[in-house]
């Protein structure tokens, strides 16, 4: 994944100091658990990597990637490496494109926290959704690939590939409102009543009707490795938040880029998107409904919005929360975190809509 997370933030740094380790000491672990390693290793860190400092390693003409848990104190249940390791390995028999996995360390005494080993997988990440650098045929075989692979991931069978404990099944927009409620409010640095105004109305809305699947949590372009020349996914990149879930919620997830404006967070909401090949978000719902079978009912897709707006908002909450406490992995946490008010006036808005209609 060397592109993604090389190309991330402008490549590879020297290690931060805060997130140093003993080289030696896991280049002894490497020789004994990672087939075929060999050579003297070598370690940057990627510039990238919002939660999990992520390192490239380089020995005996082979590169790596390592991500751990960040040194330091910790909300609970997150930074879950092992289940990153958990999911990408298992995801491997699938045709949900994954990174090779080696080993998962949970000894702390190796490194200081837990990590796990993969492929660097080489390829293109690329953040501007309006792929400004592309064709119109590039962009919409990317956009069309995009819709495959999360289609992919939704159907797979995961108690066939030993995932049925992956996550708790049933109530899962309950379950997550809590969390993320929980989430944010222990990384609150300033009071936002959009956000107080959803923690309220969210939980006592959800739509009737539940279903199940792998969701990957933060499905995004810049979160897949595309091959180096070709529209093709070649792994699908940070794991961090997948569980067994809704799988509309994942999918509303990754179309939220229609509805965050031009320029915002990278939304794709005000482009003339048939003059530059990008399907409209009705397109690329139509496409993911007839390679999965399911039928989305118009009027639940608000709320889906808005809780996704809202998770966002909670997730960016605890990026703001690590800058306040001085353990943020990556330069550009401050500016993510600053996103947190604009997302949940956002939501808010869609709740709006919903009470609107009545």
């Amino acid at each position: 994944m060397a592109d993604k997370l090389a190309g991330t933030f402008s490549g590879t740094m020297a290690v931060q100091e805060k997130h140093q380790f003993n080289v030696a000491s896991l280049e002894a672990y490497m020789r004994e658990h990672v087939e075929g390693f060999s050579g003297e290793l070598e370690v940057s860190q990627f510039k990238g990597g919002q939660s999990n400092p992520t390192y490239k390693l380089s020995a005996g003409g082979k590169h790596y990637v390592l991500r751990r848990k960040p040194p330091g104190e910790l909300l609970a249940s997150a930074h879950a490496v092992d289940r990153e390791y958990t999911v990408i390995t298992a995801l491997a028999e699938t045709d949900v494109p994954v990174a090779k996995t080696y080993c998962l360390c949970e000894d702390e005494s190796v490194i200081g926290t837990a990590f796990y080993i993969m492929d660097c997988v080489e390829g293109r990440v690329l953040w501007d959704p309006e792929l400004p650098d592309l064709s119109p045929g590039e962009r919409t075989a990317i956009f069309e690939e995009m819709n495959r692979v999360i289609a992919a991931l939704h159907n797979v069978d995961y108690t066939a590939i030993g995932l049925e404990d992956y996550g708790k099944s049933g109530n899962y927009f309950a379950r997550q409102i809590s969390r993320w409620t929980k989430q944010y409010k222990a990384s609150e640095t300033e009071t936002i009543p959009a956000m107080e105004r959803l923690i309220e109305w969210l939980p006592e809305n959800i739509p009737p009707g539940d279903d199940s699947a792998i969701v990957h949590g933060d499905f995004r372009l810049d979160n897949v490795m595309l091959h180096p020349t070709e529209p093709r996914i070649v792994a699908v990149l940070d794991w961090e938040l997948s569980t067994l879930g809704h799988p509309l919620a994942d999918f509303a997830y990754h179309c939220m880029t229609w509805h965050i404006p031009k320029g915002a967070f990278r939304g794709l909401a005000g482009v003339d998107l048939k003059a530059i090949g990008i399907p409209t978000e009705e397109e690329h719902i139509q496409a993911y409904c007839s390679r999965t079978g399911k039928d989305i009912d118009p009027s639940h897709w608000d709320f889906y919005m808005a809780y996704n707006m809202f998770r966002l908002a909670g997730i960016l909450q605890g990026i703001m929360g690590r800058v306040k406490a001085g353990t943020a992995a990556s330069k550009q946490a401050e500016q993510m975190g600053s996103a947190v008010m604009p997302l949940a006036e956002m939501a808010w808005q869609q709740v709006e809509k919903i009470k609107a209609r009545g």
